[in-house]
């Protein structure tokens, strides 16, 4: 997939299909609410799939809830279409992990 920032337009098209997912601070975030102990087997499946495609989240876990922030370092810290596969794959395993957008 292209490095190259994506549009307004592109942007605002990927999140129209992305529930629960937002731009802030330049980077595309979202937080799940799950029961507390399916937390760490999401976490675990979302690592695994950021090392298959090589593109890592930020991830913050707080009790039942776990969020990530995407952005693409190596096109200088902007939303890349990258981010929107990355958070397209987040947002399945979330839902086979009983996770919901918070």
């Amino acid at each position: 997939m292209p490095s190259t920032p994506l549009t307004s337009a592109e942007l605002a098209q990927a999140l129209a299909h992305l529930p629960g997912w937002t731009v802030e601070d330049g980077k595309l975030t979202a937080t799940f609410e799950a029961d507390r102990s399916a937390i760490p087997s999401l976490y675990a499946a979302a690592a695994a799939a950021e090392d298959a495609a090589n593109h890592h989240a930020e991830v913050r876990i707080l009790y039942g809830t776990i969020g990530f922030a995407l952005n693409t370092h190596d096109a200088g810290g902007v939303i890349t279409a990258l981010d929107t596969a990355m958070a397209t794959r987040l947002t399945t395993l979330a839902s086979e992990h009983g996770a919901r957008p918070a």
